[in-house]
């Protein structure tokens, strides 16, 4: 019988799952963002203490999937954006693993969800995929044999800081001009919409307008055509046998796939030909990955 493993998706969710990546219990709670780190990593223990009572066998350790830069090593956060109240340099994996009684550890959330994509989702039957997630930010993991490619610093899988041609010097919310975020994440859309004078709340909003009008066609056009041409050119240097694509974007139908598409193969160079794929864990790609953290440093079991 395997082994269970928690799986913790630091903004907050919290699962048991097998070696077949299924979630056998979960729950799920709004994030305390503004009460600090301290709120967050207690919320995720209490989490945990009730699916853990939820299951008939013991659970044998955690991964977490934590947002910002992570040092993976130390499960610690090197840096990260003001969107969890004193997130930079919380020690995840420390205290976690004190208030769970477990060994834990610890990636960043994306790289985490790519993981568990790449080993139970839609690159599971292939031996190297790069992951993307297009949402608020843009992120993404490589992963060969189902594990993790790991880099040298934290920073590995921040897709969305790629500088590329198209972004008319736009900001990226690190501050810097012309990043893939800034002009094909779902907030950059809404902008975008927004000077197109198209009256968008959100991406779900612009996909609804996109059937009618062709501003609103345009944009999405625009920020697939920017995210299909870096994507093609990761291709070129890595050349996964799959480009897995998941995220709240990832929903906005023909209007984005379309375009995301043709850009993506015009930049592929003889003979790559790696399949383009959307997601399929949705939601629970986070716990699943993160769970799949644990067992790949062999806490819970080896990887495949």
């Amino acid at each position: 019988m395997d082994a269970l493993v928690l799986g913790i998706d630091t903004k907050t969710a919290v699962g048991v799952v097998d070696g077949r990546g299924r979630v056998l219990a979960s729950r799920v709670a709004a994030t305390p963002a503004r009460a600090g780190a301290a709120a967050v990593l207690q919320q995720a223990a209490e989490l945990a203490s009730v699916v853990r009572a939820e299951v008939d066998r013991p659970v044998t350790a955690a991964g977490v999937g934590a947002p910002g830069v992570v040092d993976a090593r130390h499960g610690v956060v090197l840096s990260a954006t003001d969107l969890l109240a004193g997130w930079a340099g919380t020690p995840v994996a420390a205290s976690l693993a004190a208030q769970l009684d477990l060994p834990v550890e610890v990636d960043n959330d994306v790289r985490a969800a790519g993981l568990g994509e790449a080993r139970y989702g839609a690159g599971a039957e292939a031996a190297s995929a790069l992951v993307v997630a297009v949402g608020t930010g843009i992120g993404g993991a490589l992963v060969r044999d189902g594990v993790l490619v790991p880099g040298a610093s934290g920073v590995a899988g921040h897709l969305g800081h790629l500088p590329v041609p198209g972004a008319a010097a736009a900001r990226c919310s690190c501050g810097r001009p012309d990043h893939l975020e800034a002009v094909a994440a779902g907030p950059a859309m809404v902008r975008a919409a927004h000077a197109a004078g198209l009256p968008v709340a959100d991406t779900a909003d612009l996909v609804a307008l996109a059937a009618a009008d062709r501003r609103a066609r345009a944009v999405l056009r625009h920020a697939a055509t920017l995210l299909g041409r870096a994507l093609g050119g990761l291709v070129n240097l890595l050349d996964p046998e799959v480009v897995v694509v998941g995220g709240g974007v990832a929903g906005a139908g023909e209007a984005w796939w379309g375009p995301l598409r043709q850009a993506f193969h015009a930049e592929l160079l003889e003979p790559a030909a790696p399949r383009l794929v959307a997601a399929e864990l949705g939601a629970q790609a986070g716990l699943i990955g993160a769970a799949t953290l644990a067992r790949c440093t062999g806490k819970g079991e080896m990887p495949r």
